[in-house]
């Protein structure tokens, strides 16, 4: 058995269930085994249903003294049982599980295990694993691996491939010398994949993620020095030399710029004048202006009769920056084009001849503008807005349309420049890093539990000002029946509930998730845009893809299982207008540490700062808890939580990339470089 061969390979496997691991991105040996779990669970002794705590996952010993009720909402089946021990009662509650109508019967013990919540009165869980009091004896203490599941692969059943598996990975080659390995302090590879599907105990798993994290940086790394010797050498064959245009039409602007976004342009009119081509990462917080730097680089390229292109992550924000920049060009004469995924086939077309024969000038719009079938006719500068959301190889696609044009990349990230130098190694850097005059400051409050009603009041106040309101939700983890979707959907109507029976309102709550098809989560997004919906519950990452300047309340549950850096960009998505806005941070747990981490967030709505101060107070190894959506995609990475190991692979590619890279290629291993990284 070797790494490219099929999944087919490892006994027990046949083609239905090969199929199953396709849908999950698995089809070779190399794919199963970096598939790592996306979480871990420890089951620990139960308690009594007395001394659970809400916004923890725990276990109780409990006898059922309910029959199961079945409710149907939105399509979901929901089952409802109720178990108690001497010292109370809780409300157990299932989605899409009707089997369970007739498992459960009354005076049965059980040990129940899931993530506690404080509803209605009385302590609850949703979608809790279910065992006999032996079989959970079997179970506690040991770490066991949860992994991204679909129907007909459980974690089990991967568990149980990648022990069909171990033949390779106890042949695998590590591509690092021991001394480097002693030097770093860096797991060996076998012991590394054997130890993140098999933890044996928390060091040991710790010590695995890191060999992985670093792995997945220094694959990074070598790319991007790859992309960039490819890059710093390309002569600048779009030369755009139109200062005085571009001062104009800065000058002709309904507001002023700040110093900060006056030195992004100078930097990139400098670029594209030069010899070489431009290959610059504007970095700025969120609110601080950078669009419309982006904006003075397409005029420039429109003036000096190029085509420039803005790509944004989602279809509602390509539709937003498509409204503003025909606003801004059209004085000038300048024509802006829309190339979205829901487009007919006919407009399409249509939009395609209007590109090819240059009658638009600048195009706005999402993954649609790579496709093979658009052609340019003269594309000098390519925008990607937010880059953490295409990653370096979608943006070469997009390059690659033109001979070599100019690229420009906005990032809201706010990553420390150390390691900024670092993650945009193959790009120059200018920092946004004040924000626009008259800005009005975002209030935050951090609370728990205890203020929910009082949240509630407030949220209401503010609908009833005709404002907008946004609660995310934190991805629900350590289950493989529960997804985000049931979770969401759950809160979404208990929140209506409560709006209902406490205000007598009908307010327009809507839920977005991660499940929704393209074309529903673009509607939801543009009527929340548009003013249709008051309320919009989402765990999907709405750290971009809108804006809405009438939003002014963004509450965040269970604050303490995001990264400081995300829960910034959330509160991002408030305070764009000239409305006061307000950030709710709802804590689940109140220890002083989980406080004072997110107090950092009431003290500052400087997002550098914030990042600094993750980057101190998560020490390296701290790899529970939801992984940091806000930046680049890595499977285990995170530039937060292994900063230690993102600055070794710098320097060990710095002191030996030539000597491992060349032994790779000579041995014909790219089990490195297809790591799903780029």
């Amino acid at each position: 058995m070797e790494l490219n061969d099929s999944i087919k390979t490892i006994k027990g496997i046949g083609d239905k269930t090969a199929s199953a691991f396709a849908r999950l991105g698995i089809e070779t040996v190399n794919d199963l085994l970096l598939n790592y779990p996306r979480t871990y669970v420890t089951y620990e002794d139960p308690v009594d249903i007395s001394d659970l705590q809400a916004g923890s996952r725990q276990s109780v010993r409990a006898v059922v003294n309910s029959r199961a009720e079945i409710r149907k909402v939105h399509g979901l089946t929901i089952v409802i049982l109720y178990a108690k021990d001497f010292s109370g009662t809780i409300k157990l509650t299932w989605f899409n599980c009707p089997f369970l109508r007739n498992f459960f019967h009354i005076g049965q013990e059980f040990v129940f295990v899931g993530n506690v919540a404080y509803k209605g009165g009385m302590m609850t869980m949703t979608q809790p694993e279910y065992y006999t009091d032996d079989k959970y004896g079997e179970l506690t203490h040991v770490w066991q691996p949860v992994y991204t599941v679909t129907p007909g692969i459980t974690s089990k059943t991967i568990q149980k491939a990648v022990r069909g598996a171990e033949e390779v990975i106890d042949r695998l080659e590590d591509y690092l010398h021991d001394n480097v390995l002693d030097e770093y302090h860096i797991m060996g590879i076998q012991k590394a994949i054997h130890s993140i599907h098999f933890p044996q105990d928390e060091q040991k798993l710790k010590g695995a993620v890191k060999r992985m994290a670093f792995d997945e940086f220094y694959s990074f790394i070598s790319n991007l020095h790859r992309i960039k010797d490819d890059n710093v050498y390309a002569e600048n064959t779009c030369i755009i030399n139109c200062d005085e245009e571009v001062r104009t039409f800065i000058e002709n602007l309904r507001f002023k710029l700040t110093g900060a976004q006056m030195n992004a342009v100078r930097d990139m009119l400098d670029d594209m004048r030069s010899e070489h081509v431009m290959n610059r990462l504007v970095q700025g917080d969120v609110g601080s202006g950078k669009t419309i730097v982006a904006a003075a680089g397409l005029y420039a390229v429109a003036a000096s009769g190029y085509q420039g292109v803005i790509m944004a992550p989602t279809e509602v924000l390509a539709v937003q920056h498509y409204k503003e920049l025909s606003s801004l060009f059209e004085p000038y004469g300048i024509s802006v084009g829309l190339l979205t995924g829901s487009m007919t086939a006919k407009e399409k077309r249509e939009m395609y001849s209007r590109i090819k024969n240059m009658d638009v000038q600048v195009v706005v719009g999402t993954h649609a503008l790579i496709q093979d079938k658009v052609e340019y006719g003269r594309l000098a500068l390519v925008v990607t807005d937010e880059q953490h959301r295409f990653g370096v190889k979608q943006r070469e696609r997009l390059a690659s349309k033109g001979e070599a044009p100019h690229t420009l990349v906005m990032s809201a990230t706010p990553i420390p420049r150390t390691l900024a130098i670092i993650m945009y190694g193959d790009l120059d850097i200018s920092v946004i890093d004040e924000l626009p005059a008259g800005r009005i400051p975002i209030k935050n409050c951090v609370v728990d539990e205890s203020y929910r009603k009082t949240a509630l009041g407030f949220i209401m106040k503010e609908v009833s000002q005709g404002h907008q309101i946004y609660i995310v939700c934190p991805m629900v983890e350590a289950s493989e029946v529960l997804d985000d979707v049931a979770n969401v959907t759950e809160y979404t109507e208990e929140l209506k509930k409560s709006i209902r029976d406490g205000y007598g309102a009908d307010t327009s709550v809507v839920c977005l998730h991660g499940k929704m098809k393209a074309e529903e989560k673009n509607r939801i997004l543009q009527d929340f845009a548009d003013g249709k919906i008051s309320i919009l519950v989402s765990t999907t990452v709405i750290e971009v893809g809108i804006n809405n300047p009438n939003a002014t309340v963004m509450m965040v549950e269970n604050a303490e299982r995001f990264g400081l850096a995300q829960l910034h960009q959330l509160r991002g998505r408030v305070g764009r207008g000239n409305l006061q806005s307000y950030c709710i941070f709802m804590s689940g747990k109140k220890d002083k540490d989980t406080m004072e981490r997110l107090n950092v967030l009431e003290k500052s709505n400087d997002g550098f700062y914030i990042a600094g101060e993750d980057l101190k107070m998560r020490g390296p190894g701290d790899f529970f808890g939801i992984r940091q959506s806000g930046e680049l995609m890595f499977k285990v990475g995170d530039i937060y939580n292994h900063a230690d190991m993102l600055r070794a692979a710098q320097d060990v590619y710095d002191r030996y990339g030539q000597e491992i890279d060349a032994k790779l290629i000579n041995k014909g291993d790219d089990r490195l470089y297809t790591m799903p990284v780029l």
